[in-house]
């Protein structure tokens, strides 16, 4: 651990007095709440007495905490220690460290603030954030994190070369004073090229790791470096930035739907009631009748559609505005967000599979996002799930994905038509199941006409035949992509040296069709939302197939990667 720790920018320390002040000051109202139910001498009264203490206590607290709290950029961690009572020092590899991110709202930008947040892989939650520091601060913590980090990687993959030439070479001497049989051989010994893996061949000058350059660079150097490195790759334009907004549609806007449905009280209705009104509500709420309902829960149904449609749109823009996607060293970096302005980046040597996204709306006007799985993910980054180019003209996405993972021109297979069947038998489940749900509410409410829930059932056969035409998947010779979703139309393209598993599945349904799903599962971290892709209801014998070609590939794919970084030893994965 550093003995020269940093402090946080001097208003943190007003930060946490007032976070900790406004929490503790709870602590001793409740406490005389407790007390005031047993004793009958203590009063509630004595609250405004009492509520000063707990809030000065929590101040006291939170001043402590700022002047405990201290980081350090050292040349192996980075360090960070806190506690008041409790002590944690953590010091943490640049091997481990992912992503550096920088996080400013409206008010810490007008106070020249940002929170700096290091993620590591394989975790849900930040290792480490720094909450406040300047801006400046921020910058320098993020470029320095960043360029120790690239250099790491460097140095490591330098042992590692020199490592297995090492170990190729002390094996290729032995086999040369002995030979197979005690005797010199008559036939020379592969060893590795001296021109392609010399332990003595470093980085290009200018580049992180190189010979002979020290360990700490000034802050000077540090800039320059950072902004050479940097190139632009993709910037939002507000065309596309408006169009994003409204073609998305944010789980906000399912749920205010719900609340209408299921969690609205009398009160509620009521209060929707006096708002539909100017909007040609029914004027007399206490007349009781089914028609009143009706009327007031379909206005009541519009209106949380179109509120909860116009908050999507505003979050979608303010969260993606000015979205910028930039390329430092091996690292893709990004900016975006209008009230909150937020930088991360994607290490590239962490992208385990890219996926093109579009929506009825987006594919109607030809447009389309583009999205990579990284292995490891922070708490902002979805899941793994990373926007790299929120939405763009397909025909830009498409050359974007090909540019960035080097996949041919994919010509997909489709399931066979059996599969549609199966689709519409589950979709007329899926109808049937409302159907009762509804016949249910009607036992416990005012309405009795369930059975118009029975238009469901016309949403069935362009369903089942939607689900069916967006599948397909091919199997290249680098890569394999698979397309698949329903409303949300995903493909996804993941390189052979990716795969982590390929399992095949088979439900009792598809056993009785002769059919079955490829699961391909990569490192990329999953969420309750979010699965593996997955090659839908096939025939048995094309999954059995395309299962053996992924594994062939996927050995092929790691040999020649082995080859290229040490071609003087042969791998064998058999």
């Amino acid at each position: 651990m550093s003995d020269s720790m940093n402090r946080l920018h001097p208003l943190s320390a007003v930060t946490y007095a007032l976070q900790h002040g406004f929490v503790w000051l709870w602590i001793p109202v409740t406490l005389l709440l407790v007390l005031a139910g047993v004793f009958d001498p203590i009063r509630a009264g004595w609250i405004p007495f009492v509520a000063p203490i707990g809030f000065l206590a929590g101040v006291a607290y939170g001043v402590v905490y700022y002047y405990r709290f201290g980081y350090a950029v050292t040349s192996d961690t980075v360090d960070v220690s806190s506690g008041v009572v409790a002590r944690r020092s953590r010091e943490i590899p640049y091997r481990r460290i992912q992503n550096v991110d920088i996080k400013q709202g409206v008010i810490q930008r007008v106070l020249g603030l940002a929170v700096v947040s290091i993620e590591t892989a394989g975790g849900g939650d930040s290792e480490a954030t720094l909450n406040f520091v300047g801006e400046a601060e921020a910058t320098r913590l993020q470029r320095e994190i960043r360029r120790r980090t690239a250099d790491s990687r460097e140095r490591r993959r330098s042992r590692d070369e020199q490592t297995t030439e090492s170990e190729a070479t002390t094996d290729a001497s032995e086999l040369a004073d002995t030979g197979p049989s005690g005797e010199s051989p008559s036939s020379p010994v592969r060893t590795p090229d001296p021109e392609s893996s010399s332990p003595s061949a470093g980085p290009e000058p200018g580049e992180p790791g190189e010979p002979g350059e020290p360990d700490e660079p000034s802050d000077t150097g540090t800039d320059e470096f950072s902004e050479q490195r940097r190139h632009p790759l993709f910037a939002l334009q507000s065309r596309e930035l408006l169009l994003y907004s409204f073609t998305s549609v944010r789980a906000a806007a399912v749920a205010g739907v719900m609340f209408v449905f299921f969690l609205a009280t009398d009160s509620i209705f009521d209060y929707l009631l006096t708002v539909a009104e100017p909007v040609g509500g029914p004027a007399d709420l206490g007349s009781g009748t089914v028609g009143s309902y009706g009327v007031l829960t379909l206005v009541s149904l519009l209106n949380a559609i179109g509120v909860t449609y116009l908050l999507s749109v505003a979050y979608t823009f303010g969260t993606y505005y000015d979205f910028q996607l930039g390329r430092v060293g091996e690292d893709f970096v990004y900016e975006r967000g209008l009230l909150q302005r937020y930088s991360g980046s994607i290490p590239s040597e962490k992208v385990q599979s890219v996926t093109i996204t579009d929506n009825p709306l987006q594919r109607l006007i030809g447009y389309a996002g583009l999205w990579v799985e990284t292995a490891g993910y922070g708490p902002d980054s979805n899941g793994g799930s990373q926007s790299a180019v929120p939405l763009a003209r397909r025909e830009r996405v498409h050359t974007f994905t090909e540019n960035l993972t080097g996949v041919e021109t994919p010509t997909f297979q489709r399931p066979p038509p059996l599969a549609r069947r199966r689709y519409l038998a589950r979709y007329s489940l899926l109808a049937g199941l409302i159907v009762l749900v509804a016949f249910g509410i009607t036992q416990v409410t005012i309405f009795d006409r369930w059975y118009l829930a029975a238009v469901v059932f016309l949403a069935v056969p362009p369903a089942a035949h939607l689900r069916y035409v967006h599948l397909g998947y091919y199997v290249g010779d680098d890569h394999i992509v698979i397309r698949r979703g329903f409303w949300k139309r995903q493909t996804t393209v993941i390189p052979y040296y990716r795969i982590q598993t390929v399992s095949t599945r088979r439900s009792v349904f598809q056993r009785r069709l002769g059919l079955a799903s490829l699961v391909i599962d990569t490192a990329s971290s999953r969420t309750m939302t979010r699965s593996a892709p997955r090659i839908y209801d096939i025939e048995l014998a094309d999954a059995r197939e395309t299962h053996q070609t992924s594994r062939k590939r996927l050995q092929t794919a790691l040999r020649e990667r082995a080859a290229a970084d040490d071609p003087g030893v042969s791998v064998d994965f058999t």
